[in-house]
């Protein structure tokens, strides 16, 4: 008989591997999304980062974010997830304080992908992000970006129903149109810099589409969610069964 132990006396529950630190912010998280739990087949825990509004990381860069994040990213550890990760790739400019706070892996930034995504392909990495202008240099250094690989980057702040829904929060999204957008935004992007290899969906609301993305470039496609299985596989193993 197999004995079990408690891990932490903080921990009520089990089985949430994966933390997910989601942005104070209202708009609709569909299938694919990496706030829809729907999205993945192995459990998740959510925390939202109180009063981490997408204006307070995105435009203002609020560096009094950073003891929310940390607090949220307790919060899961203390509930027993095995790794954190985020709902924004502008998570990055918490990273290192985050990763610092807590003694799990933490990976709040889909841009984090970028150096594995080169090594993969080689070439340009193409980034389709929810906003061009507010990635700063920080983000990448945060992400361990090396400053020597090729970078094509565009974002989706110009493109009217992703800007309204999810950076305005008008509180509905038409998915159709927001899949019409960002692949024009995509092939346009591969047209302009036919040295791309790879494309990463820096956004956690573009996932829905990576599939839309890859049939209009024929490109190997990453996203927030490639990330997570990644993870979520290597804190998981699990023992072979098969035939020789």
């Amino acid at each position: 008989m197999t004995v079990y132990t408690v891990s932490r006396k903080t921990q009520s529950w089990y089985g949430d591997q994966i933390g997910i630190l989601i942005l104070d912010a209202a708009y609709p998280c569909i299938p694919g999304n990496v706030g829809n739990a729907t999205t993945y087949d192995f459990p998740v825990r959510f925390q939202e980062v109180r009063g981490a509004s997408i204006d307070r990381l995105l435009n203002q860069r609020d560096p009094a974010l950073r003891e929310v994040f940390i607090e949220a990213a307790v919060e899961l550890q203390n509930r027993g997830v095995k790794a954190i990760t985020g709902a924004c790739g502008f998570m990055a400019y918490f990273q290192e304080e985050v990763a610092a706070a807590v003694d799990v892996p933490v990976f709040l930034s889909s841009l984090m992908q970028i150096p594995f995504m080169h090594a993969l392909g080689g070439g340009t990495v193409a980034i389709i992000t929810a906003n061009a202008s507010r990635l700063t240099p920080r983000h990448f250094i945060a992400s361990n970006v090396p400053g020597h690989i090729p970078l094509a980057i565009a974002g989706m702040e110009g493109q009217t129903e992703f800007r309204e829904a999810i950076l305005e929060e008008k509180g509905t999204l038409d998915s159709a149109a927001i899949e019409r957008e960002v692949t024009d935004v995509a092939k346009k992007l591969v047209e302009a810099h036919p040295e791309i290899r790879t494309i990463l969906l820096e956004c956690s609301d573009l996932p829905p589409y990576a599939h839309a993305v890859q049939a209009v470039t024929a490109r190997p496609v990453f996203d927030f969610i490639t990330m997570i299985n990644y993870v979520r596989q290597s804190i998981a193993r699990r023992p072979y069964h098969g035939t020789m």
